[in-house]
């Protein structure tokens, strides 16, 4: 086969579509898949202006380009990959990816664009599009309705409390409360961020901001929303005396790396999470569930209430039979007035402005510490960072 053929049919067999033009924009040769595409048969558009194949304003405008290239040398389209619009023998209008090249063939030049369709790309990334926004909406409809539990479960206690008796009543009411309404919101949550992950996964070869960013929001907020379910579901486990420390041995160092390494992909940007131990041993016996809950509790709130660029300290040590954990930020502090509250139930600092949070996490730290038999102490001055630190005795 010479050259002329393998050249022919390497053209007609090709999956994109191929027009080849003179100077003046008349078509001279269309392939197969091009025909295929604008529906045309070669005949019918074989030398024609190539105008006919584009819809408004392009086509008024096409000569024009050819024109000032040929003058210019200024390229509008040729020898720069684009996305244009193409018109269909019935009328349809269409996305393709268009590639120019220029070619001189027996003194003369030739034009030949390469025709890349991308209906079904724009049509899968319109669906994309419109499920993360449906899933948003599920979102923002979950968080509404996760707040108007609260706000009941709130109103339920102001009101049972001046009606019933004895604290004991309320507390189980609430616990029942609590305990439906969480594992009622726990599976949609999970689905929905599970329809984020995937919906961002297959996104990511269209390379689209928006869509990346409605799917950080979805996650965030169903992060979030989780957030509060574990911190009420934890309550009720605590209050209805379910939650038994069970001690096992462990390298505090591994384990501490581990939780470093994985609050550190939740770090705000710039944010580092600095971990050192101290001593010679590493080995203690805690359970290993509850130190970490209240681990990452400590650390979440640093990354939560610091801001970007900023270390965050984390240190063990342990030293004359005593492991020290120490979680040391720099960022708004906590106010004089309201460090004899700080453990307290559902309470929150004034200064934590439009920040989440339920107001449980530290009441829970200090309710798992007491359980493994520590003690927790913390130094805080607004604006200027705090530190909570834990201690634990160590049995080897």
């Amino acid at each position: 086969m010479d050259n002329v053929a393998l050249l022919n049919a390497i053209i007609e067999n090709a999956i994109d579509g191929i027009i080849t033009i003179d100077e003046r924009g008349l078509i001279e040769k269309i392939n197969p898949s091009a025909c295929a595409l604008f529906g045309y048969a070669p005949e019918e558009v074989t030398g024609k202006n190539i105008s006919c194949l584009m819809p408004p304003p392009d086509r008024q405008n096409h000569d024009q380009y050819i024109s000032r290239y040929q003058h210019t040398g200024h390229a509008h389209i040729i020898g720069i990959g684009r996305e244009v619009k193409g018109l269909k023998k019935d009328g349809t209008i269409f996305p393709f990816r268009l590639g120019v090249s220029e070619v001189q063939y027996s003194g003369r030049k030739i034009y030949t664009g390469f025709i890349h369709d991308l209906t079904r790309e724009k049509q899968a990334e319109e669906r994309l599009i419109e499920h993360a926004a449906e899933l948003e909406e599920q979102v923002e409809q979950r968080t509404r309705s996760l707040k108007e539990t609260v706000d009941e479960l709130q109103s339920a206690k102001e009101e049972v409390s001046r009606s019933l008796e004895k604290e004991k009543e309320l507390n189980q009411l609430k616990s029942r409360f609590v305990s439906m309404a969480s594992h009622e919101f726990r599976t949609p949550l999970s689905s929905i961020q599970l329809s984020a992950s995937l919906i961002a996964k297959y996104a990511e070869n269209f390379n689209n901001d928006n869509i990346i960013k409605h799917t950080g929001k979805i996650k965030n907020s169903v992060g979030n929303l989780t957030g509060i379910l574990n911190d009420f579901l934890s309550l009720e486990r605590l209050e209805a005396g379910k939650v038994a420390p069970v001690d096992g041995q462990f390298d505090i160092v591994k384990f501490a790396e581990e939780i470093t390494e994985e609050m550190q992909h939740i770090a705000k940007k710039d944010q580092v999470i600095i971990y050192q131990h101290t001593g010679k041993a590493n080995k203690v016996q805690l359970d290993q569930a509850l130190l970490k809950n209240c681990i990452i509790n400590l650390i979440g709130n640093a990354i939560k209430y610091s801001g970007e660029n900023t270390f965050i300290e984390f240190n063990t040590r342990i030293a004359d039979d005593v492991l020290e954990i120490t979680i040391k930020d720099n960022g708004i502090g906590i106010p004089l007035s309201d460090q004899k509250h700080l453990f307290e139930a559902f309470f929150r600092a004034h200064n934590t402005g439009n920040i989440p949070g339920t107001g449980l996490g530290l009441n829970i730290v200090t309710r798992y510490v007491e359980l493994m038999s520590g003690t927790i102490q913390f130094e805080s001055r607004e604006g200027e960072g705090t530190s909570f630190i834990l201690s634990f005795a160590v049995q080897a």
